[in-house]
């Protein structure tokens, strides 16, 4: 019995210093020990995924993702190498597993990786059971008739994964900033844009509340023409509709140089019928970079970019 009460007196006394112990770091850090979460669910268009915190393995098929990752100081093991942003290209290294491209994914590759999550978007969305196959997949996507909010909620959601909230609060309230004065800037400007996507001699315009919609909707420039159809793949237009809507300046994306095609954009937009209108009599037809605007795009730095660029067109 004397045994038994020297060893109760002996826990009680672990016990009451561990007590003392967490009470002391809770007083110096003027917060309550919380247990650390070990694995999360993620809800999505798609379903849902379960993965660890802070996972180790990952693998990135969205360029405005890995972006974000990147700034944020997050290591990925896994990226399609087919066709990386320029601003992204220290991911071409070896030391990253080639995944395949974004829209045909080397699964065999990403199976032999063992990753914890796997980030896909919508060039990647009719995929989706197959990479859930293999690792808990998330999907995102940007909405964009609410750019902005869309944008916030995805990085929120890294910085819940990965443990950086605040670092992810303050990347997003200055890029929040930084376009606020450049909506004033552009409203107050007040001239009206034509949106422009050229690829292998074609073309096609973007309006509000489209895939590049943001010019618009988000930075406040002006349209051109406000009944653009709101479409993926943008409205097919001709060069005399480019003519008779004769915007004050035209943005263009060059598809062709993103995916390593042979025709210009400057090209095919620049002829006879296009010279005729105020954009180009003003030297007003702005090649946007297609790296931020075509491959990646939702991103802390390919919104940046985005952003600089429009304002570098006053």
């Amino acid at each position: 019995m004397k045994k038994l009460s020297f060893f109760a007196i002996i826990l009680s006394v672990f016990l009451v210093l561990a007590a003392c112990g967490t009470k002391d770091v809770e007083k110096a850090t003027g917060t309550k020990s919380e247990p650390v979460a070990k694995e999360m669910t993620i809800k999505h268009k798609y379903g849902e995924a379960v993965i660890k915190a802070n996972p180790e393995k990952v693998v990135v098929f969205d360029f405005g993702i890995l972006d974000s990752l990147d700034e944020l100081g997050i290591e990925v093991t896994g990226v399609p190498q087919a066709a990386i942003p320029s601003y992204l290209e220290k991911y071409a290294d070896k030391k990253y597993t080639n995944v395949g491209s974004l829209k045909e994914p080397d699964f065999e590759a990403i199976h032999a990786m063992q990753p914890d999550v796997i980030f896909i978007s919508g060039r990647q969305a009719e995929l989706y059971d197959q990479f859930a196959e293999i690792a808990p997949t998330v999907f995102v996507e940007l909405d964009y008739t609410n750019y902005m909010d869309s944008f916030e909620k995805n990085m929120n959601l890294l910085g819940d994964i990965f443990n950086k909230k605040e670092e992810v609060a303050t990347a997003v309230k200055d890029i929040k900033a930084d376009v606020e004065e450049l909506n004033k800037k552009a409203t107050e400007l007040n001239k009206k844009g034509l949106i422009l996507l050229a690829n292998e001699g074609k073309v096609s315009a973007y309006g509000k509340s489209s895939r590049f919609g943001i010019i618009h909707n988000v930075f406040g420039f002006g349209a051109a023409d406000e009944k653009i159809e709101v479409s993926t793949h943008g409205q097919s237009v001709t060069f005399e509709y480019i003519m008779e809507t004769n915007p004050d300046v035209m943005f263009v994306i060059d598809r062709s140089q993103a995916v390593g095609g042979e025709t210009g954009a400057k090209e095919t937009i620049e002829n006879e019928l296009v010279q005729k209108t105020t954009a180009y009599k003003e030297g007003k037809i702005i090649y946007l970079n297609p790296d931020s605007w075509y491959l990646s795009g939702g991103g802390l730095k390919s919104v940046k970019i985005m952003a600089e660029e429009i304002e570098a067109s006053f």
